[in-house]
């Protein structure tokens, strides 16, 4: 056997073990790293759970299943009989009979004793998700409506005197897009009937003041046929709430008195457009709508079924039908702020007539009122819109809504 006399030997074979571990060391360690990592990750895995929201995002979760999205059977219905009857309550129960089909069954009563009570059949997605239909069947009773003269210029608050009428009714209604975006087809049918009454409440009743000859339709009871016809071009994401695009339409209509004592037609013009800046943060909202009535032969428009201007969805530091006549004129604008997800603040602006002739439809003698308003919304609806708007007749009115502004 040879045996090595050199005394470097052992210092070149530590040198070659050594390099040899560190040759290798990297690997094993990169191996050891990801067992651990697994292992960790396995750990994990074996202990996750489900979610669970705390109880802030609860409550708002069910505001939003509820007041917004609409997905739950008992849900709040705020829409009055009339507008003018104070503040609503109201509920209804709504059921699915398809994927989309549903029958909602609902009710309200306001602070002044209005009560409505409806069923409606919805069809939202129709011939291919090109059509929506409602079916309503329902019953209302206003028991104070006010009354305040005809014109704008030649009538005063302390003119007021109230009415009241009840009224069935039943209607179907057809929207159509025929290209999904757009143009926007409409069509209706209803029949109804009016039975206007005496009112209640601090003012006269209006026989008290007026005969059937000094104001139209006083005591009448009319069975109408009612059918509409419309067509707008509308871009808007939803017609009850919105942050951009527009709508611009015309609709028809024409009531049919049985008798033929109270038979007219009306045309309604109306221009929508909201123009966002700073990525829809802030909106500038404009609207105009014109309304125009044409009386039949020897027929005349009951006083109750007059153009209105007046109260939360036109006039809105005004009294509910503070300004009625044959035709009328409305312009609004908004600064909507977007303060939250659910919330958006406004100051508005309204200005608006109502005339005898058509031809007066100008911008002279125009009463008008401004505001600030509070929108509780969703993505395509506005369930509650609170708002505080002073007339230039030194009125400060609150407004409570089931709807968007415009």
């Amino acid at each position: 056997m040879l045996r090595s006399t050199n005394p470097a030997w052992p210092g070149v074979l530590a040198l070659a073990v050594s390099g040899c571990l560190a040759a290798t060391s990297p690997a094993v360690a990169q191996e050891t790293r990801e067992a651990e990592i697994a292992k960790q990750q396995a750990q994990k895995a074996s202990a996750l759970t489900s979610y669970r929201p705390g109880k802030v995002e609860q409550i708002l979760n069910n505001f939003e299943e509820s007041f917004v999205l609409g997905r739950i059977a008992w849900h709040p219905w705020l829409e009055s009989a009339y507008a003018g009857g104070g503040f609503v309550l109201g509920a209804g129960w709504g059921k699915h009979v398809s994927s989309y089909n549903l029958i909602d069954l609902r009710g309200s009563y306001t602070i002044e004793g209005y009560k409505r009570l409806e069923a409606e059949f919805l069809a939202p997605r129709l011939l291919d998700r090109r059509a929506s239909f409602s079916l309503i069947g329902g019953w209302r009773e206003a028991t104070e409506v006010g009354f305040y003269g005809f014109g704008t210029a030649n009538t005063s608050a302390d003119d007021r005197v109230n009415y009241s009428f009840s009224q069935p009714y039943a209607q179907a209604t057809l929207a159509v897009r025929p290209a999904r975006r757009y143009l926007v087809l409409g069509a209706g049918l209803e029949f109804t009937k009016w039975d206007q009454g005496s009112g209640s409440g601090s003012a006269p009743s209006v026989e008290e003041v007026y005969t059937p000859e000094s104001l139209p339709g006083l005591g009448a009871s009319p069975t109408y046929l009612h059918a509409h016809g419309s067509v707008a071009i509308d871009w808007r994401p939803a017609a009850d709430y919105a942050r951009k695009g527009g709508s611009y339409g015309v609709r028809f209509h024409d009531y049919v008195d049985q008798d033929d004592a109270y038979g007219f037609q009306q045309v309604d013009y109306e221009a929508i457009q909201h123009i966002p800046i700073l990525r829809d943060a802030w909106v500038l909202s404009l609207r105009g709508r014109v309304q125009t009535t044409f009386t039949k032969d020897g027929q005349v428009i009951p006083f109750f079924m007059l153009p209105a201007l007046g109260g939360g969805s036109s006039l809105r530091g005004f009294s509910s039908w503070r300004f009625r006549d044959r035709h009328s004129l409305l312009l609004s604008a908004e600064w909507r702020v977007l303060a939250n997800r659910y919330l958006d603040m406004a100051v508005f602006y309204d200005a608006g007539k109502v005339v005898a002739r058509q031809s007066d439809l100008d911008l002279d003698g125009l009463k008008d009122d401004y505001g600030l308003g509070f929108r509780f919304h969703g993505p395509a609806t506005t369930p509650l819109r609170i708002e505080l708007a002073r007339s230039n007749e030194r009125d400060l009115k609150l407004v409570f809504s089931a709807k968007a502004a415009f």
